[in-house]
């Protein structure tokens, strides 16, 4: 299966606080004020909040390796190009005070005004948010019916495994993701856009088209007809028509590349997998706040489980990634290992300095 995702950083001075200046990195690769440029084998793009900026690869991989090697390659020269920045991944910056950023105003930025009028995006679930995406194509109606239920039922496993923003504005609340926390709370005037992370699940196309529908339907009401687009639906997995594939959303932004490919081989894997998998609400909400609050240290024997059924159906490609995953669920998630650094070194820069280092260097930070 071809896979492609999509990866925000942050741009920080040497302190790890956040520069907001994307649209000027973006200017000194292009030559010009656009909202993404050619970098090698990537795109680079800008996000809604000038200090994040986002990796795309220009076309899906045929493998974890080549897309790691890719994406390694556009870290590397984003620290050439720009020696004198810091470059952090993580659910959300973790120092960031809401007047320290603003959001993108160039090309494409009618559709934040909009976005602000309606909901307000000065807030913590707009502008301090960063999450890796993962695309991956479906074949048919009942192959996209199959693959976003089980997405959907893997959402608080993905969750726990991959949180990864546990610091806000400089301390600790007690959630170890933060981003979704603060994500599904964000278009609270619409609650339908978000559904609380969770979606629906789906016996046919056709009811995510009704659903879609009556967003925009809801939309429309409050003058945001530039928003109706098959983005703004904002649930942890969404169906994009256009590209006839899904996309992941709920997955916070790791610390490293590699990182980033053992949460999308974990993903893969399932994907393939036969167990069975809970789908009642209830106990998939239930199973969700765990994870948003928690990380893994509540649903531990859940997630090996998953991790063992995953490695059982892995192709060497994805092997070579999961055992980070293992290390994951029985050590903690990234959330966990930092807020444990954070708690032995007693400043929040250590863990920073940890983290932006696995970024420079593709190790990943484990406990």
């Amino acid at each position: 299966m071809t896979v492609g995702t999509e990866h925000e950083l942050s741009i920080n001075d040497s302190s790890f606080h956040p520069l907001p200046i994307a649209d000027r990195l973006i200017e000194r690769v292009a030559g010009e004020m656009v909202s993404e440029v050619p970098f090698g084998d990537l795109f680079l793009s800008k996000e809604l909040q000038k200090h994040a900026i986002e990796l795309i690869p220009r076309k899906p991989a045929e493998s974890l390796a080549s897309l790691e090697r890719s994406l390694f390659l556009g870290v590397e020269r984003l620290y050439r190009e720009f020696s004198d920045c810091k470059f952090l991944g993580l659910g959300m910056h973790p120092l960031l005070t809401l007047h320290e950023t603003a959001p993108w105003d160039h090309q494409e930025g009618e559709y934040y005004k909009v976005y602000d009028r309606i909901f307000n995006i000065w807030q913590h679930g707009w502008l301090n948010i960063q999450a890796i995406q993962i695309n991956f194509p479906y074949r048919g109606e009942e192959d996209l019916v199959r693959k976003f239920n089980r997405v959907r039922s893997l959402t608080p496993y993905l969750v726990a495994v991959s949180a990864a923003s546990p610091f806000v504005e400089g301390g600790m609340n007690g959630y170890m993701d933060n981003r979704l926390r603060f994500y599904r709370e964000n278009q609270r005037r619409i609650p339908l856009i978000c559904n609380d992370i969770l979606p629906e699940r789906l016996d046919r196309t056709r009811d995510y088209v009704e659903i879609n529908r009556r967003i925009y339907k809801d939309l429309k009401e409050l003058d945001g007809g530039i928003l109706c687009r098959e983005w703004v639906n904002s649930r942890g997995v969404i169906v994009r028509f256009s590209r006839s594939c899904l996309e992941v959303k709920a997955i916070d932004e790791q610390e490293s590349i590699r990182s980033d490919m053992a949460q999308t081989a974990f993903l893969l894997c399932l994907l393939r997998s036969d167990l069975k998998l809970e789908e009642e609400e209830d106990a998939l909400r239930d199973a969700l706040e765990k994870a948003i609050r928690s990380g893994t240290s509540d649903l531990k024997p859940e997630l090996l489980a998953l991790y063992n059924e995953a490695y059982k159906v892995a192709g060497p490609d994805e092997r070579r990634y999961l055992p980070l995953i293992k290390e994951r669920v029985e050590k903690g998630s990234l959330a966990e290992v930092m807020a444990e650094i954070y708690r032995d070194s007693g400043e929040l820069g250590a863990a920073l300095a940890s983290a932006e280092e696995a970024l420079r260097t593709n190790r990943p930070l484990v406990g």
